[in-house]
């Protein structure tokens, strides 16, 4: 969808102060996992918004500022890798959402969230599936919690270089797990996701 079907999506919903949640992370093999929540204005849109996975790398950090900028009110929460390994990544995905959510400052009359319902939230909410490329909060809320991960990620390969997070981000590339298998796990990989093809002596 384009930026402005996303935008007409959320303003025909019967709501004053709509905000959208999404994470970024899930999948990786090492890194935390980041979620986002946002409020943007629906009395003037911002071209270029859209699924953080579907626009440039570089287009998403223009617009990054942009959203920070022009929000009613965003949230940021970043939940590690060892939490993840503690309580398994789709809790500890809602644990991040709802503290995106708990970190807004301006209570919305409705949430919108990608794919599923989050504990703890004190306001209406709705699951929509493909959320991110369904409504123009989410999809503000993905970019936010893309570019804050893979800024993160960039300085992880700094400390990290022989697995080249800078361009995978954590992702199980083949050139990574093979890096897993050379040089063992590094102190951000997630144990549970790594098990099946390395084993921590």
């Amino acid at each position: 969808m384009k930026t402005y079907e996303l935008f007409d999506f959320d303003k025909n919903i019967q709501a004053e102060l709509i905000a959208g949640i999404d994470e970024a992370g899930r999948g990786p093999l090492a890194g935390p996992v980041v979620c986002a929540c946002c409020i943007m204005p629906l009395d003037e849109i911002i071209d270029g918004i859209n699924d953080s996975k579907k626009i440039s790398e570089k287009k998403r950090e223009y617009l990054f500022d942009i959203i920070k900028e022009k929000a009613v009110d965003y949230g940021i929460a970043i939940i590690s890798h060892k939490i993840i390994d503690d309580i398994n990544i789709l809790n500890a995905t809602k644990k991040g959402m709802a503290e995106c959510f708990g970190n807004l400052k301006t209570k919305p009359s409705l949430v919108l969230v990608d794919a599923v319902a989050v504990p703890g939230i004190d306001c209406p909410q709705k699951a929509l599936i493909k959320g991110d490329a369904t409504s123009y909060n989410i999809a503000a809320a993905s970019i936010l919690a893309k570019v804050t991960r893979d800024r993160l990620m960039r300085g992880y390969a700094e400390s990290y270089p022989e697995y080249s997070f800078a361009e995978n981000k954590g992702y199980g590339t083949k050139k990574h797990i093979d890096a897993i298998k050379q040089y063992g796990i590094c102190p951000i990989h997630r144990h549970t996701f790594v098990k099946n093809f390395y084993y921590d002596k």
